[in-house]
């Protein structure tokens, strides 16, 4: 565990003070925020280090995420984690719209609801909701799996190509080319070890199991 200073009360910076007070501290030294909602791309492309946001945070937190390691007390706005490649974002509270866009590896976890286009064109990272997600979620799904404890909304992995979705709930509708199959022993055991790793209340014999029906939903 790295060593906690105080917390940074960032209220009166812009994103390039912010981010120039950051860089400015030790890189060893965990370092805990407050008063960033008004931040959009805070937190962008970072390879290292350990983060605690306490409160809410704005769009765009955690973009091209590397290797950092990024917690917020709160809720984050929109695309939270976009083209996110390796590292740890955890959200206590909800996202906005687009959370989890592009990535290709690293783990995104909301413990609360996320907004419609969560998850889309994942080409390899582990997407977990704790809540609820909106439409259109796993979306053009690639790779990695996606995780959602509650219901989704409409056209629930629409074009899903390759990778996995669970979801613990109910759909308002399945998406095109996905194809419900029975949990095996090993699906429950990976999101027991997933819910247990990030506190997430569900239960794993719950889930439905969604893969592709075919790789070329495109052309048929």
């Amino acid at each position: 565990m790295l060593a906690v200073e105080t917390v940074l009360d960032v209220e009166n910076l812009d994103l390039r003070a912010a981010t120039a007070l950051l860089q400015s501290m030790p890189p060893d030294q965990m370092q805990e925020l407050a008063n960033v909602e008004h931040l959009h791309g805070l937190l962008a492309g970072l390879k290292r280090g350990e983060y605690i946001i306490h409160g809410d945070a704005g769009d765009y937190l955690g973009v091209l995420n590397d290797g950092a390691s990024i917690r917020v007390k709160g809720s984050v706005g929109k695309y939270v984690g976009d083209n996110m490649t390796r590292g740890l974002i955890v959200v206590e509270g909800n996202a906005d719209y687009g959370a989890g866009l592009y990535p290709y590896g690293g783990v995104l976890v909301v413990r609360g609801d996320a907004g419609d286009f969560t998850a889309t064109m994942n080409k390899g990272a582990t997407i977990i909701v704790g809540g609820n997600v909106g439409d259109e979620c796993g979306t053009y799904h690639l790779a990695g799996d996606f995780i959602v404890a509650g219901n989704a909304g409409l056209n629930f992995g629409n074009y899903l190509i390759r990778g996995t979705l669970y979801l613990g709930g109910e759909m308002r509708s399945q998406g095109h080319n996905t194809l419900m199959e029975p949990v095996t022993e090993a699906d429950t055991l990976k999101l027991l070890h997933y819910f247990e790793q990030y506190d997430i209340d569900a239960d794993p014999r719950r889930f439905k199991k969604f893969v592709a029906k075919s790789q070329k939903p495109f052309y048929e």
